[in-house]
């Protein structure tokens, strides 16, 4: 089914990261607290698919990232989908959607108990806002849902498992229409709960954010303007001054990152993985400090040489991307082997749990989202100066001046693609500027050229590629419609 009933998770402690618990339906959601627990349970799906199946499915697939061959693993469920060689039956879209669902069922769940008459609100502010998460992130779930597979079934409701069954995908327009109304009421929810804005929860900037970013997507760049000018002009985010510090985790950012996926070292639940799937699998403890623990699954999200060739040769973002590490590689040769330099090794765990949050929303993306948005409305001259002060940050001073609409719509591309590589946005900044078959046919073969382990079918990029096919259960059990050519 698509859709889960009940689950709500709770946490004394926000920053502690809402572990996962069962609580007792019919008779929980009776006071501010349970409310706010349930809140806290709406971000759980979401950290849940972010640690494992969303960087399958919006990083690895663009020209930014491959994998270091494993003759253990092949290329499994994840190298199939970089290849694109896509299936149905493929465990990833299978995860990504239902944890998606079970993300937009505890929204939906929050969303109709708030106005119990028996809930006493200490202060109307915390009903404001647990409202506004639980609007946002039905927002970003469904986002996320229909960059992947368009068109998909808009549920706002709790609903019986029975009733799932009748509910098909409504079309990609409709979709949108939900996201673009539930983040609008998110910001006016948002801005009426100031006093309780709380680190690591999604606020007002969140939701002007990303309702700034899926006008662009939509190619509503007049419609962007204000969300995304709103959060520039709050004065409440910068870019932090060494680009580097974006991601140390041990000193959580919430200057410029708006809004983040938080993990924590402080159990297996609530720690991400990632520079134990990122490590080169042959590099042993070289890189995560932990030499017990297998890497037989890693390599993945090896920087490309498109990405490498990517950053100018001045530019400090490089440094922090992109690490190396002499050793053996996959066929016992020795070479200097390239990795996701972004996330950390554990800092205090023992084991293979790491921190590193993941930034979803960030300042530098609002401001290169309202240069495009600008340029595209045809103000380019004063569009130049946002995408200036990313640069200069990235030790990039040069006068960019007098660069007509087009030279500016191709720098903000390659500004994103360095920016942000590896925070799953590059395929979906390539399939909504359109560029996305021409770019990945090239960078196919300049990849069928490079290694001999690629399927012969690799990279045969068509149309209906730029969405990937509907879960094989979906199809099987609630009879949905696949998309064209699987």
């Amino acid at each position: 089914m698509f859709l889960l009933w009940l689950l709500p998770a709770c946490s004394d402690d926000f920053l502690e990261i809402y572990p996962e618990s069962s609580l007792n339906e019919g008779t929980f959601y009776k006071s501010e607290k349970e409310i706010i627990l349930l809140a806290n349970g709406c971000y759980v799906p979401m950290r849940n698919y972010e640690k494992v199946e969303h960087w399958v499915m919006a990083e690895l697939p663009s020209d930014n990232a491959s994998f270091q061959y494993n003759t253990a693993t092949g290329e499994a469920s994840k190298g199939v989908i970089d290849q694109f060689i896509l299936a149905s039956n493929n465990v990833a879209y299978a995860n990504f959607w239902n944890a998606s669902y079970n993300g937009i069922t505890r929204c939906n769940k929050l969303l109709f108990e708030i106005d119990r008459p028996e809930i006493t609100w200490s202060k109307p502010a915390y009903k404001d806002r647990s409202a506004g998460e639980a609007l946002f992130l039905r927002a970003l779930y469904y986002f996320n849902l229909v960059r992947q597979f368009g068109g998909v079934p808009v549920v706002t409701e709790p609903i019986s498992s029975e009733e799932a069954v009748e509910i098909k995908r409504s079309p990609e327009d409709q979709v949108y229409e939900r996201i673009i109304a539930d983040l609008k009421d998110a910001a006016t929810r948002f801005a009426q709960a100031k006093e309780v804005d709380e680190v690591g929860r999604a606020n007002e900037g969140a939701a002007l954010a990303l309702l700034g970013k899926v006008y662009v997507t939509r190619h509503q760049f007049a419609e962007a303007e204000a969300p995304l000018k709103a959060v520039i002009n709050s004065g409440k985010y910068l870019l932090l001054p060494n680009y580097a510090d974006v991601f140390n985790p041990t000193n959580k950012d919430f200057k410029e990152t708006i809004f983040a996926i938080q993990f924590s070292e402080n159990s297996v639940e609530l720690a991400n993985r990632f520079i134990f799937w990122f490590a080169p699998w042959t590099s042993g403890g070289a890189i995560t400090n932990r030499p017990a623990i297998s890497l037989v699954g890693g390599g993945w999200n090896q920087p490309t040489d498109d990405l490498i060739n990517a950053f100018e040769p001045s530019d400090l973002r490089k440094d922090v991307s992109i690490k190396y590490w002499n050793g053996k590689d996959w066929d016992g040769q020795v070479r200097d082997i390239p990795y996701c330099g972004k996330y950390k090794p554990p800092v205090t765990a023992a084991d293979d749990r790491t921190g590193d949050n993941l930034p979803v929303l960030r300042y530098s993306d609002v401001l290169l989202l309202y240069a495009e948005a600008l340029n595209e409305i045809g103000r380019t001259g004063e569009a130049i100066s946002y995408v200036q002060q990313v640069r200069a940050r990235a030790g990039l001073t040069n006068d960019l001046t007098g660069l007509d609409k087009v030279s500016l719509e191709n720098l903000i591309d390659k500004e994103r693609q360095v920016e942000f590589c590896f925070e799953n946005q590059r395929w979906y900044d390539l399939k909504r500027t359109g560029k996305a078959l021409a770019v990945l046919t090239a960078h196919g073969l300049r990849e069928k050229a490079k290694k001999s382990f690629l399927y012969a079918s690799a990279y045969e990029m068509t149309p209906n590629k730029l969405l990937a096919p509907v879960p094989e259960e979906q199809i099987l059990v609630n009879q949905l419609a696949q998309n064209p050519g699987y």
